[in-house]
């Protein structure tokens, strides 16, 4: 007797709400789906569905049993996907879309050692300031910061980094160091070239209040390395995401500015995938090597 099946007919059956929608799923017969639950619920000895004419209801045993089930099932398939992530087994294309300082700092890094680890892997990194729904194209992750659009896509937090005002010590030797929000407003500052709430400077007032500042641009640029090296030039001020400048600070090569009127909260990194049922073993190695990497090298 194949209890692992009967409880996967049950769990299908829950899932779709009818024996007819469960099979068709399945590639299953109606009949089968039902023989297979009728067993299961003769060797439990208890009934785990009220059947209606069209639906399905669970009884209280029923939703009792769905919970086990559901982790039994689960940790079914991870194990079944370990054998498949060994190193030489984890084959195919990996393609990732991403924002280019992200891929620059974060990723190439230590691309090298993830290709070496998995030597079966191809890597096709795609760059863009923003997230866009590529899955139907044959995206396998998406990596973005920021808020999301409601999907069905699986978002997972690797991590969150603040938004830094910053200048090089020779530019702030030059033009000397602004000690208030409004200051701001008389030196040289860069932005990004696009619509983004990236492009807007907040900071609490001397009371408490947020204050926006008009800030109008001496250039604008289409990616946050172009405004990077305008900082580090000593051409004028930026800001930018601390994944992204955390090394020029730590270096001395940039400084952050106005620290004591920053806005409170860290803008979140998403790992954003498609489907949580059925990880492909290339998309769980290279999500479990990215994270160890993270906080093995933390960038604030």
């Amino acid at each position: 007797m194949d209890n692992y099946s009967q409880m996967l007919a049950f769990v299908w059956a829950t899932e779709h709400g009818n024996f007819s929608a469960a099979a068709r799923a399945n590639g299953l017969t109606p009949s089968a789906i039902s023989k297979l639950i009728t067993r299961l619920e003769d060797r439990l000895q208890v009934r785990l569905f009220q059947r209606g004419t069209r639906t399905l209801t669970l009884t209280e045993e029923g939703s009792a049993y769905l919970v086990s089930a559901r982790a039994v099932i689960h940790a079914m398939a991870e194990a079944d996907s370990l054998a498949e992530a060994f190193p030489g087994r984890v084959t195919g294309a990996l393609r990732i879309h991403t924002m280019t300082t992200f891929a620059k700092h974060q990723i190439l890094p230590w691309l090298p050692e993830f290709l070496s680890t998995y030597p079966g892997l191809t890597v096709d990194v795609q760059v863009g300031p923003q997230y866009v729904d590529l899955f139907d194209q044959g995206l396998d992750i998406a990596i973005h910061s920021g808020g999301l659009p409601d999907s069905s896509r699986i978002a997972r937090k690797i991590g969150e980094s603040a938004w830094v005002t910053c200048a090089s010590p020779a530019y702030l030797a030059r033009r000397g160091t602004p000690t208030r929000p409004q200051d701001l407003l008389s030196h040289d500052c860069f932005n990004f070239g696009f619509h983004s709430a990236w492009n807007t400077w907040q900071f609490h007032g001397s009371e408490g209040e947020v204050i926006t500042l008009p800030i109008a641009p001496k250039a604008v640029f289409a990616q946050g390395d172009l405004l990077r090296e305008m900082a580090l030039s000593g051409a004028g001020i930026v800001k930018l995401a601390q994944f992204h400048i955390g090394e020029d600070i730590r270096q001395g090569r940039l400084v952050p500015l106005l620290s004591d009127f920053n806005l409170a909260g860290k803008e979140p990194i998403y790992l954003i995938y498609s489907n949580r049922k059925h990880l492909s073993p290339r998309i769980r190695v290279f999500r479990d090597f990215l994270e160890s990497k993270l906080k093995e090298h933390p960038w604030d």
